[in-house]
């Protein structure tokens, strides 16, 4: 089948047309004609050779994709050739084929295209973990979610927002992002490069206003979290794009304010963990894809070939939501 491969033999990692063998449905499988998928960062990650993907997994970049059941792997009785499903992959999505165990297929909602559909599950399942797995998540609680424009920032924001009646607070830092998070439901949105985030909470809403803190920065943003966080507050990182070392750290606030931290990637989570989370998220979030109160939001769509064209909009940090790709 035909591919977008990682090119190594330049400078610097690129991604190409390429040719790799077909996937082959094992038990419990369905194989996919793929019509859409999207970008993550993890891609990115794993092009450059940081992150290699789970034992198994095809080595082929791509953790989501919608698309059309070709053919169905012994013991599969949920879906049949012809039905359109998306889903959670750990890896094959930059393909004309792909695998996936039938748990973690969805099928696409009628109101959904391929490209729309291929926006979801990377990014929604992993806000729905880190706000209910991971945050534990209260209603009417107050949420601060950095990276609000990115992908999971806008899935996070409308969970949060249409699912447990959350204030949402989140920060960015371009002015066509902050104005999407306004429309997606936050209360108040930060240019973080403007002005200090927790600084401006306080000021707005008093000390120790924040219950929940979702996280894709990392150290610069710690002693800011920390401080904005109220007794028992939860903070969740899912990503550290700003760096890993935290100079110094003061223990006493976690203690006073008896704060829990959690850290977590999705990948690497068991097939049955995967499994559960897609069941729990379709059960609570299906009626709100099909009504159109919780939509993907998608920033550019991308023919499949011009893949590098759309990693380099990722890595510039220019879009606002979900990179597609389509034209399998």
């Amino acid at each position: 089948m035909k591919a977008i491969l990682v090119d190594n033999s330049g400078d610097k990692p690129v991604m190409v047309p390429g040719e790799y063998p077909d996937p082959v449905p094992n038990e419990q499988e369905l194989l996919v004609k793929i019509e859409a998928t999207a970008l993550n960062r993890a891609d990115l990650l794993q092009k450059s050779g940081k992150y290699p993907p789970p034992e198994g997994a095809s080595p082929v970049l791509g953790l989501e994709m919608a698309g059309i059941v070709e053919k169905t792997g012994p013991g599969v009785k949920n879906y049949k050739a012809g039905d359109l499903i998306f889903g959670l992959l750990p890896g094959g999505g930059y393909a004309e084929f792909c695998t996936i165990h039938q748990g973690l297929a969805m099928p696409i909602p009628d109101i959904l295209s391929f490209e729309e559909a291929a926006a979801l599950p990377e990014v929604f399942l992993t806000a729905y973990q880190a706000l209910t797995y991971l945050g534990n998540v209260n209603f009417g609680e107050t949420i601060l979610i950095h990276a609000g424009g990115s992908g999971v920032g806008t899935a996070a924001i409308q969970l949060a927002k249409r699912l447990f009646g959350c204030r949402v607070i989140t920060t960015a830092g371009k002015k066509h992002k902050l104005n999407k998070c306004l429309e997606l439901g936050a209360e108040l949105a930060i240019n973080y490069k403007k002005k200090s985030f927790d600084e401006l909470i306080e000021n707005r809403y008093g000390k120790n206003a924040v219950d929940l803190v979702i996280d894709f920065i990392g150290a610069p943003y710690w002693e800011k979290n920390i401080r904005c966080l109220g007794m028992d507050g939860r903070l969740v990182y899912l990503s550290m794009l700003g760096g890993i070392k935290v100079k110094e750290m003061n223990l006493i606030p976690i203690l006073r304010k008896r704060l829990t931290l959690k850290g977590s990637t999705l990948r690497n989570r068991t097939l049955d963990y995967k499994i559960q989370l897609t069941r729990d998220f379709q059960s609570q979030v299906s009626d709100y894809i099909n009504n159109e109160s919780i939509i993907p939001v998608i920033d550019s769509i991308f023919d499949w070939e011009d893949a590098e064209e759309a990693h380099q909009r990722m890595e510039k940090n220019q879009n606002t939501g979900k990179i597609v790709l389509n034209g399998m």
